[in-house]
């Protein structure tokens, strides 16, 4: 079964439409889109499970440039 969550990030002033283009490129992201509110880029990302979606946001996503911080919201399934 396939882990998917949301990756709510924030950026360095000016630096958010530049990371989501980043992100996008990044093997397991299904969507990376800037936007406006507390968060500067909302990612839509998927794992083959738990712990290679947490290695996913640590060695790829949190090491780019212009990233100050990283939220990830799982997805719950019913």
């Amino acid at each position: 079964m396939v882990v998917q969550a949301y990756i709510l990030i924030q950026t360095d002033v000016g630096k958010a439409a530049e990371v989501a283009r980043e992100i996008a490129q990044i093997n397991g992201v299904t969507l990376a889109e800037d936007v406006t509110g507390p968060y500067d880029v909302i990612v839509r990302a998927e794992a083959k499970n738990v712990d290679e979606l947490g290695k996913l946001v640590v060695s790829k996503v949190q090491n780019l440039d212009g990233i100050t911080r990283t939220l990830t919201c799982p997805v719950v399934h019913i």
